[in-house]
């Protein structure tokens, strides 16, 4: 099973991956985090309640890695949940390097089945309200492959 370890100042969230629901977004993901691409990127959205949202090269939410991946949505983990990572987009299949992820349910059930679900923090989740504006990704380790 291939997990993450996303390391910030705040802590350290520990993640597992939806492989089956979301291959080629876990994929993305997963060979962006290999190249350094997230080191010191900035959760440049962060919105109580709702999400932290980090993986913007610019550090504005207008950035990406210079191509976009295609939405997978039928899955059967596709639900906004606390501590869920999804893909943050412009518009169905735009995604590429941006993600969020969600503080509760409460504020985040529309977004099922409109941006991809594709891993879940199992460790840390307290660090997801620790985050402020600004913070850094200081670096994600795969763990599993």
């Amino acid at each position: 099973m291939l997990q993450a370890e996303i390391h910030t100042a705040k802590g350290v969230m520990k993640v597992n991956f939806y492989e089956e629901d979301a291959p080629g977004t876990v994929a993305n993901f997963v060979k962006l985090s290999k190249m350094g691409f997230y080191d010191g990127l900035t959760f440049h959205r962060v919105i109580p309640d709702f999400v932290i949202q980090g993986g913007c090269p610019k550090g504005t939410g207008a950035g990406g890695p210079g191509y976009t991946i295609k939405c997978e949505l039928d899955g059967e983990n596709q639900y906004h949940d606390r501590g869920v990572l999804s893909m943050a987009h412009a518009g169905r299949n735009t995604g590429g390097s941006q993600f969020f992820i969600c503080h509760s349910r409460k504020n985040t059930a529309h977004l099922d089945r409109n941006h991809t679900c594709f891993g879940k923090v199992y460790e840390g989740v307290e660090v997801i309200d620790a985050i402020r504006g600004g913070d850094k990704i200081e670096k994600i380790v795969i763990i599993g492959e």
